[in-house]
């Protein structure tokens, strides 16, 4: 287990390296020029060059590169253009919010989702299966911003149950997280159920039944674990997905979290923040990527002995 945990890590490596670049040059392609967003509208040209000389932007891009990363390994992501304060500091108050929203939102999701997956696969073609597709169709069908508002308008403004957004207590993350776990969880419940299924066919569980082991025995411990592979690998992609993809949540309910400073900072072009929080949407990925490998080893030794 060890060498398989130490192969994958030493593959994310190369990975990091290449997102570095990409994000690098990505965010020297955007259009507009910081030492002028820096300097005001009013600046000189002498005024400008001397704050483009200050950060660094007259020199080669390898060179620019070569320090970023070198300031980067020291924990430094640069200050804002905006405010001026460290860009670590900004992304440490907004950090928990976002973290919070993912983790609810993904922990109610895996749980329905897989819930409703198996008892659809239990009671194929029953009214249990078609209700629980029925849902699965609606989460995925229904637009995010759409459903946000909807939950507003019931929930917040006509019934007064929950607040209408910011992050004041733990209701404040319940509206939130049905909105942003809505289509994850219609999408485990579609692929927990085709797994099943696909489970349920093999000889294995037929033997089982034969046995007389009970039918609880049969999916819990049987078809549910070998069903798990396809469903961890969706739920770690979502789950990846959730922490880069809360922008439009976090923009509806006034979270001010890592989603919402990506807005904002594309809207006043502050490169150095949307820099930081791109390389840092993308390391959590490639992390998540990561120990979805790991489950892989857990849920079937196959693999990681195929690895060896």
């Amino acid at each position: 287990m060890g060498k398989y945990f130490l192969q994958r890590l030493l593959g994310v490596i190369p990975l990091l390296f290449v997102v570095s670049v990409l994000v690098f040059m990505f965010i020297h392609l955007i259009p507009g020029d910081p030492a002028r967003l820096v300097a005001g509208k009013d600046a000189t040209l002498e005024e400008i060059n001397g704050i483009r000389e200050q950060l660094g932007l007259n020199l080669p891009l390898w060179q620019q590169y070569i320090h970023y990363m070198g300031n980067l390994l020291q924990g430094n992501l640069g200050h804002s253009l905006r405010s001026g304060l460290p860009v670590s500091d900004m992304l440490k108050s907004r950090f928990m919010p976002t973290i919070i929203l993912t983790f609810v939102s993904m922990g109610w999701a895996l749980v329905m989702g897989l819930l409703v997956g198996i008892i659809s696969a239990v009671n194929r073609n029953k009214w249990q299966d078609r209700a629980g597709m029925l849902t699965a169709i609606s989460g995925i069908s229904v637009p995010g911003f759409w459903l946000g508002l909807v939950l507003i308008q019931i929930f917040s403004v006509e019934l007064g149950w929950f607040p209408t957004g910011g992050v004041d207590s733990w209701s404040s993350y319940v509206l939130p997280s049905i909105t942003l776990g809505a289509g994850i969880m219609s999408m485990l419940a579609r692929y927990s159920r085709s797994s099943m299924l696909e489970t349920m066919r093999e000889d294995y569980i037929r033997t089982g039944r034969a046995k007389g082991l009970r039918e609880f025995v049969v999916v819990g411990r049987h078809a549910l674990r070998n069903s798990l592979i396809q469903v961890v690998t969706v739920a770690g992609l979502q789950f990846g997905f959730l922490l880069g993809g809360s922008v439009m949540v976090e923009t509806v309910f006034s979270i001010p979290g890592l989603g919402r400073l990506l807005v904002d900072s594309i809207a006043f072009r502050d490169y150095t923040v949307i820099q930081a929080l791109l390389l840092m949407f993308a390391t959590q990925f490639i992390l998540i990527n990561l120990i979805v490998d790991m489950l892989y080893g857990v849920l079937n030794p196959k693999i990681r002995y195929a690895s060896k």
